[in-house]
């Protein structure tokens, strides 16, 4: 697979766009959602640790993370089946359930672990990350279709003009089986 750096670039664009969003409408679904969990708290205080200051660290890692996964991401949509949309919460989704056990370790090693709230057995965070990641794969998905445009449709060689074509291979030596059986 060939890695175009503009898609990629686009990608991580989107990515980053949608993990800012993200972080942005946490305060409403810490209400809505009854939890305290906070991505940019979390990354935030892995650098600082128990002291203040965790906000731009944190916002700078979120977006940062969020760049990244939109870089893969853009490379691998056109070939993903679906809607745009579909797309980026699917694998938004996928990443979010795959790695929400390693929540276990974050409430027993976390630097920051005394100020922030335990993840392990916690259904309101659990559901709070769903709704945190379908909405950044909708937007990622969405951001990401609108800036790289549709995926280019496949290669496809046209049918030669002359009928004898049909027995050259493309190395320029022939077909030899075709030849000698004469099928077309």
């Amino acid at each position: 697979m060939r890695i175009d750096r503009r898609r990629t670039a686009r990608g991580a664009l989107a990515g980053a766009a949608a993990a800012a969003i993200w972080a942005l409408q946490q305060p409403l679904d810490k209400r809505v959602f009854g939890s305290r969990y906070d991505d940019v708290e979390l990354l935030g205080r892995f650098v600082t640790g128990e002291r203040g200051g965790w906000f731009a660290p944190g916002l700078a890692l979120h977006v940062q993370n969020g760049a990244l996964f939109g870089a893969v991401y853009a490379q691998l949509s056109p070939s993903l089946p679906g809607p745009p949309a579909a797309r980026g919460a699917a694998l938004a989704l996928a990443e979010h359930v795959a790695l929400w056990p390693l929540g276990r370790l974050s409430d027993r090693h976390h630097p920051g672990r005394a100020k922030l709230p335990v993840l392990t057995g916690s259904r309101r965070a659990f559901w709070q990350a769903v709704w945190r990641h379908a909405l950044f794969g909708v937007l990622l998905g969405e951001l990401e279709h609108r800036l790289n445009g549709p995926p280019p449709p496949p290669a496809v060689e046209p049918e030669p003009d002359d009928p004898l074509q049909q027995y050259v291979s493309r190395n320029g030596h022939g077909d030899l089986e075709r030849a000698a059986v004469g099928r077309g």
